[in-house]
């Protein structure tokens, strides 16, 4: 799984044992969601404190496929979104204050309810939203082109939805 559902990682079998044993930290300096117009669908660019490096909370875990080979996967850990990011999408990924970095990758940390109080959304006044181009839409695309912010046509919109 990509992503993880905060309120319920403590209890889903799939993400409660590495809610408790396998937490980690995944450095980004921003994320992406799509608002859904119409048809179309436009790409936001969130960032936090001005595009610093943040962290989500993330969990992982290593298991055997049917070959026998480990696989080492993670997870994002979501939750409700704030008020930046719900103009745009009804989730967002848990990122982590960075006071609580230690807090969260304690090993010896196994009380869930205290490492799930961190599992809440960023303070919006940290926050920033953008809307790029559609090249991001494209793997191949893989350049800073991608989060320059760009303006939306409203007019262009409105005729095709």
């Amino acid at each position: 799984m990509i992503n993880a559902r905060s309120e319920t990682a403590a209890t889903k079998p799939a993400v409660r044992d590495a809610l408790k044993f396998r937490r980690c930290l995944i450095p980004a300096d921003g994320f992406y969601e799509w608002q859904k117009t119409g048809k179309t669908k436009q790409p936001y660019c969130f960032e936090v404190n001005e595009g610093k490096l943040f962290a989500f909370a993330g969990i992982w875990d290593r298991w055997k496929d049917a070959s026998g080979e480990t696989v080492e996967t993670i997870s994002i850990l979501t939750t409700t979104p704030s008020v930046v990011t719900s103009a745009v999408h009804d989730r967002m990924p848990v990122i982590l204050d960075r006071d609580n970095y230690d807090l969260w990758l304690d090993p010896g940390m196994r009380d869930v309810t205290a490492v799930s109080e961190l599992l809440k959304p960023c303070n919006a006044r940290l926050m920033r939203c953008y809307p790029v181009s559609t090249r991001i839409n494209h793997v191949a695309n893989d350049d800073e082109e991608c989060s320059r912010p760009v303006e939306i046509d409203e007019g262009q919109n409105r005729l095709f939805v």
